[in-house]
């Protein structure tokens, strides 16, 4: 059995399609959209509403943790367009939903990332696609666990959600032989940030599972550029599969 897994695909539908070639399945653990591109501010949906010169500011204010200044930078912003704001958003989130859904190869297992918007996967999903949170699927006599969405944090991202609401995912998820979340367990090697040079949120639950019912893999993404992507904690293999819209292939997880 072969599968290929990624995360944080960040709107690359050109590479999605591909990322199942070769492979039995195609696991996906999140961040589909892509709102900004830090590293060109003229990809994603809110320079494609404002420009990548707001969206240049927009970055610098978060980047300097000026988190206020910057959302209030945005109500201004969304003020001028006209109507509801959120019609705005859900419109180019379905547009990228579209594209994204559309180019997901099948069979593939998904869950959200924290930048998602979960109410709006249901629009696109096709037959072949299983949108999995808290939830076990066998894949060839390995049972696969998914615990989708981020933790709250000063960003706000679309999909944070309370520590309890995320453990009780956990607690759901069970036994497994490969444990799949958005987000790390909480290490710090795993989640500090090397090049935005921030500690992300992991969690505390996720880590007392892969030391309770020690699985053969943890699978995540979340961090872009971990400080390491790969460490063992007892028996399981804890790794960072990558981020998908920088590097444009999927981890592989063979077994026999």
């Amino acid at each position: 059995m072969r599968v290929h897994v990624v995360s944080d695909v960040h709107g690359r539908a050109d590479a999605l399609r591909a990322a199942g070639e070769g492979a039995d399945a195609l696991i996906c653990l999140g961040d589909l959209l892509l709102f900004i591109d830090y590293a060109d501010h003229s990809q994603g949906i809110f320079p494609g509403l404002f420009g990548a010169e707001e969206a240049r500011r927009l970055v610098d204010l978060r980047a300097a943790g000026r988190f206020d200044e910057a959302r209030e930078m945005s109500r201004g912003l969304w003020s001028k367009l006209g109507g509801d704001p959120r019609q705005h958003i859900d419109a180019a989130v379905a547009r990228q939903y579209a594209e994204l859904f559309s180019a997901m190869p099948v069979p593939s297992y998904l869950t959200y990332g924290n930048v998602d918007l979960p109410q709006l996967w249901q629009d696109h999903v096709r037959p072949g696609q299983h949108i999995l949170d808290g939830e076990r699927v066998d894949l060839d006599g390995w049972t696969f666990g998914f615990v989708g969405g981020g933790l709250r944090t000063t960003y706000r991202t679309p999909n944070e959600i309370d520590d309890e609401e995320f453990a009780a995912k956990v607690e759901a998820v069970g036994e497994v032989d490969v444990l799949c979340a958005h987000i790390p367990p909480a290490v710090p090697e795993l989640l500090w940030d090397t090049v935005a040079r921030r500690m992300e949120r992991g969690s505390e639950a996720l880590l007392a599972a892969i030391e309770k019912t020690r699985p053969r893999y943890a699978l995540f993404g979340h961090v872009h550029q971990p400080l390491q992507s790969r460490i063992r904690i007892g028996d399981t293999e804890c790794i960072n599969v990558g981020h998908f819209r920088a590097r444009g292939t999927p981890y592989v997880l063979q077994w026999d």
